[in-house]
């Protein structure tokens, strides 16, 4: 019998082939080691959303990925009617208006939404800059890198992070606004990658990293870890 991607298949029919347990629940599509998919798993939690997590990777898994987006990128998630949203940024952004409502993790106008946004900005560019690094290392032959991208990648990532840190008030328990924000989320998978690149956060940037071990202890976080 023929698999997924031999199958011409739309993302609703694809979705309801993945769901085994409760339709009623959402179907996130991605695997925890991507930061662009734990936001959202975490952002979920926040919100305390039931969700179904299929543990796919752009890599190991592109055409059953590529099912749900044609980019064949993580995350995806499948509301519980079968629309699929694609891009991390474009589904936490249906979150906050359908389940944040007034306790959103971005605020709905004005400096403080500019503020979150910006930060936000600032570690999504870290992620990317972080995978364009390592996709770099693990996936060309030794002979064939280009170190002064991965610096320059390196150098970006630690620019950025610096910033962060710098914006974060001594002794507060979160990155803005004295609460909670999808800053403080973004930062916290921000800061994981850069870790695991070899970045010495605790070192560079001891605020971030302080800021990410005492998420680290709350259950949204906690719980998602890959």
């Amino acid at each position: 019998m023929p698999g997924p991607s031999e199958l011409d298949i739309t993302p609703k029919l694809f979705s309801r082939q993945l769901r085994s347990f409760n339709e009623d629940e959402m179907l996130l599509i991605g695997v925890n080691r991507s930061p662009f998919t734990r936001r959202v798993a975490i952002t979920l939690k926040i919100y305390d959303m039931p969700f179904e997590q299929r543990p796919l990777s752009g890599f190991g898994n592109r055409d059953d990925v590529r099912a749900s987006n044609p980019l064949g990128r993580i995350p995806a998630l499948v509301l519980d009617d079968g629309e699929t949203l694609v891009d991390s940024n474009a589904i936490i952004d249906h979150l906050d208006e359908v389940y944040g409502r007034h306790r959103a993790l971005t605020p709905v106008s004005g400096r403080d939404r500019r503020a979150v946004q910006k930060a936000v900005a600032l570690m999504m560019g870290v992620c990317e800059k972080g995978l364009q690094a390592a996709y770099e290392r693990n996936h060309h032959p030794p002979d064939k890198l280009h170190q002064p991208w991965i610096d320059d990648c390196m150098a970006q990532m630690t620019n950025a992070l610096c910033t962060i840190d710098a914006m974060i008030e001594q002794g507060s328990p979160y990155l803005l606004l004295r609460r909670l924000t999808q800053a403080d989320v973004t930062a916290f998978v921000a800061e994981r990658l850069a870790r695991g690149l070899g970045v010495d956060t605790a070192a560079r940037m001891p605020r971030l990293r302080e800021l990410a071990m005492r998420l680290a202890e709350e259950d949204a976080f906690r719980s998602t870890e890959p």
